[in-house]
């Protein structure tokens, strides 16, 4: 991706080193014991919450109320594995890639809003270490990168990328750059009203038809995510094998890719963001039509 020399975005919000994140390289919760499974020794390291963290999103289980209220009891072990803020004006240049894609999704999506008569507000996005409190309350590494209607903001912390190349196998510039429009895609559909709608409705669902309605919402901000690399190739933006970077990504954290992985069996009613198939084909949708119309995922029959 063709992203160097461009504008970076303004609402960037390093909190990285900031005294609210940790520099502990291992971490037990209370006890011992590891939520969603059976007892380990040791600590669980950050790379390994992150994993966890993605495993119990993608299986519907939200990391930020079992983390909640335990981090006060956790243990830290010697040797960061944090990323944390350079300093002395050292180059960051992770902090600049995710500032240059927020950048151009803010533009993309201002021309998008404005072609229909409305006003885009972007979204500020907090980088951060190890552990931050959020509007939606207490996030860790184990969140992974999410978006808080809350304050209308997007967390991530970056340690998130190396578990991105080197455990679920989905390596490039262009897959990081997905899971930033994907984000922004969920406060696109805040800013109109889908995700108010969606919570305020599954409040009276089931598990299982909450899940069912939370797989459209995923699936739009996947599409959403595609519009917007439909605009980044117009660009000219983006280089050979980005469009399959992405796709690769989309494919490896699909919720049947996720169970495989982890239990080496799929259970669709647990889904909760889509399969691998549906959220390559919905960015796909995007990517190819450029059109927001075209992401109606709760209208169509076929995910």
């Amino acid at each position: 991706m063709l992203w160097k020399g461009r504008r970076q975005s303004g609402n960037i919000e390093d909190m990285r080193g900031s005294g609210g994140g940790f520099s502990g390289g291992g971490m037990r919760f209370p006890g011992g014991g590891f939520p969603g499974g059976g007892r380990r020794g040791g600590g669980l390291s950050l790379g390994g919450l992150i994993v966890v963290g993605l495993v119990l999103w993608f299986l519907g289980i939200n990391p930020l109320v079992l983390l909640d209220g335990n981090m006060g009891e956790a243990s830290y072990g010697g040797g960061s594995t944090a990323i944390e803020r350079p300093r002395g004006g050292e180059p960051d240049e992770m902090r600049d890639f995710v500032a240059t894609v927020l950048g151009d999704t803010e533009d993309t999506w201002a021309e998008i809003f404005k072609a229909d008569g409305k006003r885009y507000k972007a979204t500020p996005l907090v980088l951060f270490s190890g552990q931050i409190r959020s509007a939606c309350g207490f996030a860790s590494a184990a969140s992974g990168p999410f978006y808080c209607p809350g304050d209308g903001k997007i967390y991530i912390d970056l340690a998130f990328y190396d578990e991105l190349r080197q455990t679920f196998g989905a390596p490039g510039d262009f897959a990081q750059a997905y899971v930033i429009a994907h984000e922004v895609g969920h406060h696109v559909q805040d800013l109109l009203g889908v995700l108010p709608a969606f919570n305020e409705r599954r409040q009276s669902l089931g598990k299982a038809q909450a899940n069912a309605l939370s797989v459209r919402v995923e699936l739009q901000a996947d599409c959403y995510a595609g519009v917007w690399g439909h605009y980044a190739e117009q660009k000219g933006l983006l280089e050979r094998g980005d469009l399959e970077e992405a796709l690769n990504a989309a494919t490896q954290i699909g919720d049947d890719a996720i169970q495989k992985r982890t239990q080496g069996y799929v259970v669709p009613e647990s889904f909760n963001h889509g399969s691998s198939a549906a959220r390559k084909r919905w960015f796909k949708i995007g990517f190819d039509t450029g059109d927001t119309e075209s992401c109606d995922t709760f209208s169509s029959a076929r995910l």
